[in-house]
């Protein structure tokens, strides 16, 4: 019987074992690995602060995700041996004949002084990637009553491009409607020198920002957070004050992956942090039998779950023609998608693969409801199910 082991119950892993469940027949062993049975609904983080989402509904137990068929172990992956085929748990072994590496990216705020010490000690920061931190903003904005609002961007690849951009945006929408608005400066800074990196979309934002007088700081690279002074310090040797702050932590690779297997040590742009796979295949370039997908592969394409859910496709149609000794034909084109939530009611999707734009960058109020209204629906009771109703 052949045993396929999952790593990872995020959108990638989830959706992929689903599927394959129903693909494959009764001889095949499906098993999901993850330290946590808990799902979290990771795009309601920068929406909580506001009220637009509420924490009860953001989280499900994996195992109520996953089809009768699929095995889930609640443990955490400590390595791979992809020559022995093996993943080690802290407690216990498991053989594989097929891998699929979703374990994501880590969160790593503790990387840079000061961040996490000033979530901890003070009422003025808020990491708002970790969902205590986001619930934590909300209190926050409850009181702030005026100052400089930042949002700072770290320089490593991390969840949702476009996550700091609506958080930006909605702060600054929520201030005018809270009558403080011209009680508040609001900056975002940006290791890079655009405000997001795609076009036609950075040219409307531009323009948005423009007119709402949103300042851009461009090559700011956060070093350390002066909390008790509240200043944050750059690599350029460049300052910016704050009264409110809501940084994007550094994000890196699973220490499983990135110290204790050789899946991330093939020739990585970002120092060996994520799997190594083709980026069209999703197969490892070094291990035929071993895929990654999502947060956690080194494909060049924005960490997002519409790219996850893309790959997905990809890796099941994939894999299974692998284990048949088939010719895989399958394909990924970096498709990533990301709803520019501009002001409460008001949204533009940005879509986009290795190539091209593909989506025009139009402000909506049906953008707003599709990604507030409708997408959360889809994401639990289709897409995790490893069902996709979307094109």
């Amino acid at each position: 019987m052949d045993h396929i082991v999952v790593l990872g119950a995020g959108v990638g892993g989830a959706m992929s074992a689903n599927m394959l469940d129903r693909r494959l027949d009764d001889d095949t062993r499906i098993t999901v690995v993850d330290k946590s049975a808990e799902h979290a609904y990771q795009p309601s983080y920068y929406l909580l602060p506001f009220g637009y989402m509420e924490p009860e509904d953001q989280f499900r137990d994996v195992r109520e995700i996953m089809r009768p068929g699929v095995e889930f172990v609640e443990d955490e992956v400590t390595g791979v041996d992809p020559d022995a085929k093996t993943v080690d748990l802290s407690a216990e072994s498991l053989s594989y004949d097929y891998l699929i590496a979703g374990l994501g990216n880590r969160l790593g705020g503790e990387s840079t002084p000061g961040m996490m010490e000033g979530w901890e000690e003070t009422d003025s920061v808020f990491p708002f990637y970790y969902f205590e931190a986001a619930m934590d903003m909300r209190e926050g904005l409850a009181e702030f009553d005026g100052g400089t609002f930042v949002v700072t961007v770290p320089d490593t690849p991390f969840k949702c491009g476009g996550a700091p951009l609506k958080m930006t945006m909605l702060a600054e929408d929520y201030f005018r409607r809270q009558g403080i608005r011209d009680d508040v400066d609001v900056v975002m800074t940006k290791p890079g020198d655009a405000v997001f990196g795609v076009s036609p979309y950075r040219e409307k934002l531009e323009e948005i920002w423009a007119e709402r007088d949103i300042e851009f700081r461009g090559n700011f690279t956060v070093d350390e957070i002066d909390y008790e002074a509240q200043e944050i310090h750059s690599e350029e040797g460049e300052t910016q004050e704050y009264d409110f702050y809501a940084p994007v932590p550094p994000q890196f690779g699973q220490p499983a992956l990135t110290e204790n297997s050789p899946l991330t040590e093939g020739d990585d742009e970002h120092g060996g942090e994520y799997v190594t796979v083709d980026e069209n295949t999703m197969q490892h370039t070094e291990y035929p039998d071993v895929f990654g997908i999502g947060d956690a592969g080194d494909t060049p394409n924005a960490k997002t779950a519409a790219a996850a859910r893309k790959q997905a496709h990809v890796v099941v149609d994939n894999l299974v023609a692998h284990m048949n000794d088939g010719r895989m034909t399958a394909e990924y084109h970096g498709y990533a998608a990301c709803p520019l939530l501009t002001k409460k009611g008001k949204a533009m999707i940005a879509e986009f693969d290795y190539e091209d734009s593909i989506s025009a960058p139009v402000e909506s109020r049906a953008n707003w409801i599709l990604d507030i209204n409708v997408l959360p629906s889809v994401y639990w009771n289709a897409w995790l199910r490893g069902y996709d109703p979307l094109p």
